[in-house]
């Protein structure tokens, strides 16, 4: 009973959801990598993002003592062949485990998509994202979780830790489409595709500054 209760507490929020919220979730994420790529040992180099074909922000958060619970909110664009961004479409993590294990831990994820198939792997309904991987692009490596790491480097991740997280875990997640804040902020029942490759929808203004922020760090 006391886990259906924390679990309650931590999804009813996102069931609440409106406009203003979300335009502040993308300042929010934008804030976070604008703060990630001022530090040299963290930031995404500009070569690697100016090749980016796409991009996901995720701020996670991980609590619990033997039963910890994993979830988080993020954004993601697409670049189109004129090196346009897309407007931004919503996605959702979630992920439980059970092993020993205590403590809380804050993470903030930038992943890359490097190619066209990359990108496409966000129309997929859930995307694994539960096993240990290592995510490494020019000189800047960081350990982040996720099965979305390809030997061809078609995905690189880059992370930014807070807190701290020990033990040991069988874990089971997924990295999917949030397809009631899409709903939300659009105005109406949109798909990812609709959103990220089909030209149906115009930046927003929290959009705009996010692809402006990626493309002044694209140059520096």
């Amino acid at each position: 009973m006391m886990l259906g209760l924390v679990l309650l507490g931590l999804t009813s929020p996102a069931l609440a959801v409106d406009r203003a919220e979300l335009d502040d979730r993308i300042r929010m994420l934008t804030g976070r990598f604008e703060a990630m790529q001022v530090q040299p040992d963290k930031r995404v180099p500009a070569n690697v993002l100016r090749q980016a074909k796409g991009i996901i922000l995720l701020n996670t958060t991980k609590a619990g003592f033997m039963f910890a619970f994993q979830g988080g909110d993020g954004v993601t664009m697409v670049r189109d062949q004129y090196g346009r961004w897309s407007p931004v479409a919503f996605i959702t993590r979630n992920e439980g485990s059970f092993g020993f294990q205590a403590g809380g831990e804050q993470n903030f994820y930038v992943i890359l998509l490097m190619t066209t198939n990359a990108t496409r792997t966000l129309l997929k309904p859930a995307i694994d994202f539960g096993a240990e991987a290592q995510g490494t692009a020019g000189n800047n490596s960081s350990k982040v979780e996720g099965k979305i790491v390809s030997p061809l480097h078609s995905v690189l991740v880059y992370s930014d830790h807070n807190g701290f997280y020990g033990g040991v875990a069988f874990k089971n997640g997924s990295l999917a489409p949030a397809d009631n804040d899409n709903r939300v902020y659009y105005g109406q029942y949109v798909s990812m595709s609709d959103i990220l490759f089909d030209k149906k929808l115009e930046r927003t203004p929290a959009a705009d500054d996010l692809a402006g922020k990626i493309k002044t760090y694209s140059e520096k």
